[in-house]
């Protein structure tokens, strides 16, 4: 049992006997251990040599077990760290490996998925070993999974994946679709709506994503999905940049007190804007420059940048593009 911290089973027999025996000479030893006296002699002065035992200068020798918490649990840390060590190391090359091998073999950065059936396992898959982080796109009419069949996504959130999941507004039309939601954001998803998403996509922890090759399949449709699995790449990245331009301009969801989805701007008034504000607004969003603007309505540029500033404030708007959205859904133009 102690091999792994550098000591034989012959030693760890002889060892174990001198540490209930307390002192003994090597006839003694080897008598108990039922060896020749030259092979107990070896052994015990192996022991001495690992540090692992004593002997007095006297003859006949008297041999003493070095205490375990001295002799035996430094060696065992240093290995521990040494296992680490070559872990990590480990990882460094099978990551050096794959760089490699993705650079050479396009098989390695992007598998085609076909059939509904095959992309659902996959999801799943992605899923069970997500450890840090999971990212969705969802839009109406599922392809793999209907509302309400993807428990994978309790039980990751469970042992702490975190969920960014973004809904397109017709999504929460599909039959079961709010319920489903609900769920998963009383579980610990962090949930939000937009308008329109252009294409299906799940991330796992931004190394391997899932996302349409062609539509096909919605909804029982006889046509089969074809989807593709990419791993750590530039497209993969570029995937992460799509899903966090949307999620910048997106609307987060809430539960209500009485456990309702809802935005987090339900049920407040928003005064209207004055005629100024308003002009400013409709010409920003018109795409009209800053400079314009202060131009048309005789103002500084940098008082239509602190407008525009304090406009984004009132909607709780993230951008100059959500602001537009925000705009738009309270009203405002």
């Amino acid at each position: 049992m102690l091999e792994a911290a550098g000591v034989s089973k012959e030693q760890e027999s002889v060892y174990r006997l001198l540490v209930t025996a307390g002192g003994t000479t090597a006839y003694d030893i080897s008598r108990r251990a039922g060896v020749s006296e030259e092979e107990g002699t070896r052994v015990l002065e192996s022991l001495v040599n690992q540090g692992l035992a004593s002997h007095t200068d006297s003859q006949p020798r008297v041999f003493r077990a070095i205490p375990p918490d001295v002799a035996l649990l430094p060696r065992i840390k240093h290995t521990a760290d040494a296992l680490d060590a070559a872990r990590g190391e480990a990882d460094r090359l099978l990551e050096a490996y794959r760089e490699t091998t993705r650079r050479h073999d396009a098989g390695q950065l992007l598998e085609v998925i076909t059939g509904a059936e095959a992309l659902r396992q996959r999801l799943r898959q992605i899923q069970v070993n997500a450890r840090e982080e999971m990212l969705w796109f969802c839009r109406a009419h599922y392809v793999a999974m209907p509302s309400g069949t993807n428990t994978e996504e309790f039980d990751a959130l469970a042992r702490g994946v975190r969920y960014r999941v973004l809904y397109e507004k017709s999504f929460f039309e599909d039959e079961g679709a709010v319920d489903n939601v609900i769920a998963g954001v009383r579980a610990g998803e962090t949930a939000r709506s937009v308008p329109w998403l252009p294409l299906r996509l799940a991330i796992a922890d931004r190394s391997v994503g899932i996302f349409p090759l062609v539509p096909g399949g919605p909804q029982g449709s006889p046509d089969q999905p074809t989807t593709a699995l990419v791993r750590d790449s530039n497209l993969l990245g570029a995937l992460v940049a799509l899903f966090e331009s949307y999620w910048d301009n997106a609307i987060p969801l809430r539960l209500s007190e009485s456990g309702d989805l809802a935005t987090d701007d339900t049920a407040t008034t928003y005064p209207a804007l004055s005629p100024a504000d308003g002009k400013l607004l409709s010409l920003l969003v018109a795409g009209v420059a800053d400079k314009a603007i202060a131009s048309q309505m005789s103002l500084s540029r940098r008082t239509v940048q602190r407008r525009i500033q304090s406009l984004m404030e009132r909607a709780g708007a993230g951008s100059r593009m959500q602001l537009a959205w925000l705009a738009t859904k309270r009203g405002w133009l």
